[in-house]
């Protein structure tokens, strides 16, 4: 991954990819639809730091034979299970939307299990380099109220307008679609109340690395000063 406008990646390595103080500090990164997370997050593993999916621990949770598993299909019917067992996600996402009382049932199955997933790496994480972060990439880390697993929330925010262009142009959605997306999840002010740093993400990327680059900076006197 290379980075327009640093003088040399290496030496940004060396700088940012290390984080001072004696215990490892970990970041919960959040943001709205199009905001730029999975470039944050990104750009934090090419530092060296450790970055822990919560999509990825999502398809985790749901595989067969695992608790979770068990009870979304005790929930919601033996109809959602695929022919090689996995659960279809179309199926259970028809089954929950446009249902307020469906969804909640469902996230309160999942997102404990994927905060269970998430701490077991975290933990693992703490056992390694002192000095390195370990950022924890979640869209609904707020929602699900993992705060207590992170030290920080780092709250990655678009203007609306920017998050569909970005949008319709990424993923061929109509503007309509994304308008709803954006609907359903917290607002960038909601985000914010819980925010300990704010990137804002409506420029170049590398107005956002070097924004990125301040606030390791920041981290690290803050803390230097612990």
């Amino acid at each position: 991954m290379e980075y327009q406008g640093s003088t040399n990646r290496k030496l940004r390595w060396l700088e940012y990819g290390h984080v001072d103080g004696g215990h490892v500090t970990v970041i919960g990164l959040t943001g709205g639809i199009a905001s730029g997370k999975s470039t944050v997050a990104n750009y934090f593993s090419s530092l060296g730091h450790k970055v822990i999916d919560a999509d990825l621990l999502g398809h985790l949770a749901y595989e067969p034979d695992t608790q979770c598993y068990a009870r979304v299909v005790e929930e919601f019917g033996t109809e959602i299970v695929a022919t090689d067992r996995t659960i279809d996600r179309r199926k259970l996402g028809a089954k929950v939307f446009g249902d307020s009382r469906a969804l909640k049932r469902l996230t309160d199955i999942v997102w404990p299990e994927i905060k269970k997933l998430a701490k077991v790496e975290i933990d693992q994480a703490k056992s390694g380099e002192p000095g390195r972060l370990v950022v924890l990439e979640a869209a609904v880390l707020i929602e699900a109220e993992w705060q207590d697993i992170v030290d920080e929330i780092w709250v990655v925010t678009v203007d609306k307008e920017t998050a569909i262009s970005r949008a319709t142009s990424r993923d061929g959605a109509t503007r309509e679609a994304v308008e709803s997306r954006i609907a359903s999840q917290i607002s960038n002010e909601d985000r914010l109340q819980m925010a300990d740093v704010n990137i804002p993400n409506n420029s170049i990327e590398n107005d956002l690395y070097q924004t990125l680059d301040r606030e390791i900076s920041s981290l690290n006197q803050r803390r230097a000063q612990a």
